[in-house]
């Protein structure tokens, strides 16, 4: 009995990894419910005028990525209030910057990608500003491993965006559905950051104080540069030559197999990251065992989960979306392949960055850009937009390979 209670405390912890999961488990729970729920209701054009808009801010904020907060929580030092003052400084100016740019390039992208109006990208470029305005103290707290409280902060923020979202969408706000739950969401999250976690930067602008996070830094920000090449050229592509409702269909397939595969690595890797990095300060030799038994355990997962979800692909679409989806299902049989393979690197990526190798991963993006330049050409001839995934899933395993050869190799 006794145990049993020590086991149970343990595992409620502040910093243990069941506030990780449950954490994932509530917020990709309720993203899932928003996004397969407005798809439902709006269609593949709407949800693909809405993912331009996401495009935009997601290509916005990687050429931006300052790298600071990866560089908290890995740097051997907690951050003094001055020196998160210097970064609550950087990450407003990068917001506000980003915004600017957005809605400038508004008018101009919404020519691009058929979108019929700016409206949409100028609502989305809010976004990055109240993202910046989020307190580095969660970083700090993401470095202490407090996760009970991140937790709580995030699923409060997602509760909102669902809830919202939602209920506009059915009010009839159509496609402006998405991004005004997303903007909610941000704010509450923004909000929350500084009502519940301690160490608060200071408001005075502070440009310096943090220029020892720069060597870290700035590999953080190439891997983010080349990352955005990876992550958004298909939908670039797919969205500038076949318009909006294609762009939906190929965007909803890609976030299904996401929400089903990935977002659980992702979510571990926000748990690993920090404990990889707690225990190579300690004792690298005892970090780097860790590390083979989680990439281990995660291999023998993806695998199973992969076949499973190929098998169940057309039922899955028209139970949950309906007909008007089923044309996105051979997409989804090659994403599901291609998450499988981003859910190790995400282990890789939590490893390395831990260790402060974060050049590692940059290294493998830029392979990963290699392999998508010289194959997407042939892919695409051969296979058409089908071929766009299977090239990004070979550049994929070329890029984790290399992880993995650099991970193990002894330094």
């Amino acid at each position: 009995m006794r145990f049993a209670a020590s086991s149970l405390r343990a595992s409620l912890a502040p910093n243990a990894a069941t506030w990780v999961l449950a954490q994932q488990v509530a917020v990709r729970g309720l993203v899932a419910v928003k996004f397969l729920a407005i798809g439902r209701i709006l269609g593949p054009a709407a949800i693909g005028s809405v993912s331009v808009a996401l495009l935009a801010v997601a290509i916005a904020e990687s050429l931006s990525d300052t790298g600071l907060a990866q560089a908290v929580v890995q740097g051997k030092d907690t951050p003094t209030r001055d020196e998160l003052g210097a970064v609550f400084t950087t990450l407003v100016a990068r917001g506000a910057g980003v915004a600017l740019v957005l809605l400038a390039l508004a008018p101009f992208m919404a020519g691009q990608f058929h979108l019929g109006g700016a409206w949409l990208l100028q609502m989305a470029a809010i976004l990055p500003l109240v993202r910046g305005c989020a307190s580095p103290g969660y970083y700090v707290a993401q470095r202490e491993r407090r996760f009970s409280r991140l937790a709580a902060i995030e699923v409060g923020a997602a509760l909102a965006d669902c809830c919202v979202g939602l209920t506009l969408a059915l009010t009839g706000a159509g496609a402006s559905s998405v991004l005004i739950g997303m903007l909610c969401g941000e704010a509450i999250k923004s909000a929350l950051t500084w009502a519940v976690l301690a160490h608060r930067p200071p408001l005075a602008p502070r440009w310096s104080g943090i220029g020892h996070y720069l060597g870290f830094s700035r590999w953080i920000w190439a891997g983010s540069v080349v990352n955005l090449v990876l992550n958004q050229f298909d939908k670039v592509v797919v969205g500038k030559m076949l318009g909006p409702a294609q762009l939906g269909a190929y965007q909803m397939s890609s976030r299904l197999a996401q929400m089903l595969l990935a977002d659980a690595a992702l979510a571990l890797s926000q748990y690993l990251f920090p404990t990889f990095a707690a225990h190579h300060r300690a004792d690298a030799a005892q970090a780097a065992r860790l590390f083979k038994r989680w990439l281990a355990l995660g291999a023998c997962a993806v695998v199973l989960i992969v076949l499973v979800l190929r098998a169940l692909a057309a039922p899955l679409f028209a139970l949950v979306l309906g007909p008007q989806w089923m044309s996105a299902v051979p997409l989804f049989r090659v994403f599901v392949v291609n998450m499988a393979l981003g859910s190790l690197i995400a282990v890789l990526v939590a490893y390395l960055r831990a260790r402060g190798d974060a050049r590692t991963a940059a290294q493998a993006s830029a392979m990963q850009v290699v392999v998508l330049f010289a194959v997407v050409p042939v892919s695409l001839h051969a296979w058409g937009v089908i071929g766009i995934a299977w090239g990004m899933t070979a550049g994929l395993a070329v890029a984790g390979l290399w992880m993995v050869y650099r991970a193990v190799k002894p330094r």
